[in-house]
């Protein structure tokens, strides 16, 4: 099992910066690969970035590339989503998500575990 808390959350005008961080529970942190999503009202789910269990592979979405940065730090078993230039169509709730899958990590489905989510919200 285990377990997800975001945080960093927080309302901020458009241009601005948060760094969001997903603490996890257990021993078997690096085993993990990690995404996070995003989930407007009203709206579906989506992917956002995922980071491979080594760290050394990134993917995208691509309405946030060139953006947002993640990445993790196994020794505090977090994952962190640093979100730069923000604009009010990146206003949602962001989720993290834990899987020992291989692949596919952009989708929801292959995810076994989830955060409760922290709001970001993105003035104009």
């Amino acid at each position: 099992q285990v377990q997800l808390v975001e945080s960093g959350g927080g309302l901020v005008q458009a241009g601005g910066s948060l760094r969001l961080s997903c603490a996890a529970s257990g021993r078997t942190f690096s085993s993990y690969a990690m995404a996070w999503f995003r989930q407007a009202p009203g709206k579906e789910r989506e992917f956002v970035a995922a980071i491979s269990w080594s760290g050394g592979t990134t993917y995208y979405a691509d309405s946030v590339k060139g953006r947002f940065t993640i990445s993790r730090d196994d020794a505090k078993n977090t994952v962190y989503l640093q979100m730069n230039s923000l604009k009010p169509e990146d206003t949602a709730v962001y989720y993290c998500a834990a899987t020992r899958r291989g692949s596919r990590w952009y989708s929801p489905d292959v995810h076994d575990y989830w955060g409760q989510g922290t709001q970001v919200t993105v003035s104009s």
